[in-house]
C-alpha cells in the first residue's frame, strides 16, 4: 500500500500481520520522530487498546507499527484518523511557526532603525 501524505511525500507501507482488530505495518524509510508522533496520537484515541512501535536499529531497518484496538473499530480506520489529525496539528504549528517569525522579523526591522 502507498499513501501520499503532504507535499507529494511518499511513504511506503507493507503490511506484515492482519487481524479483525489487530495490525502490523513496516514503515519505509522513517524513524523515531514520526513513529513517537504516530504512537502518541493513536493511543490518545479511545478505541485503541495498544499501540506501540520498534525500531531495532535506525540505520538499517524500517520501524514496525503495531495497533489493537477495541471491538467496535478497525485499526486501519484508526491509523488513517491518527495520521490526519497528525496532518493537521503539523499544519497548525507550520501556521503559528509563520505568524510568530513574521512579528520577530518585523521587531527585529524595527530595532535595527
Amino acid at each position: 500500500m502507498e499513501r501520499e501524505p503532504c507535499r507529494g511525500i511518499k511513504m511506503k507501507v507493507k503490511i506484515l500481520k492482519r487481524e479483525p482488530q489487530e495490525v502490523k505495518i513496516e514503515i519505509e524509510g522513517e524513524g523515531h520522530t514520526f513513529c513517537n508522533a504516530l504512537q502518541k496520537v493513536l493511543l490518545e484515541d479511545k478505541s485503541v487498546e495498544m499501540a506501540g512501535y520498534d525500531l531495532p536499529h535506525p540505520l538499517i531497518s524500517n520501524p514496525v507499527v503495531y495497533i489493537r484496538t477495541k471491538k467496535e473499530r478497525e485499526p486501519e480506520a484508526a491509523l488513517r484518523e491518527a495520521a490526519q489529525k497528525l496532518q493537521q496539528r503539523n499544519n497548525e504549528f507550520r501556521e503559528a511557526f509563520k505568524r510568530a517569525l513574521e512579528v520577530w522579523q518585523k521587531e527585529q526591522g524595527q530595532t535595527k532603525s
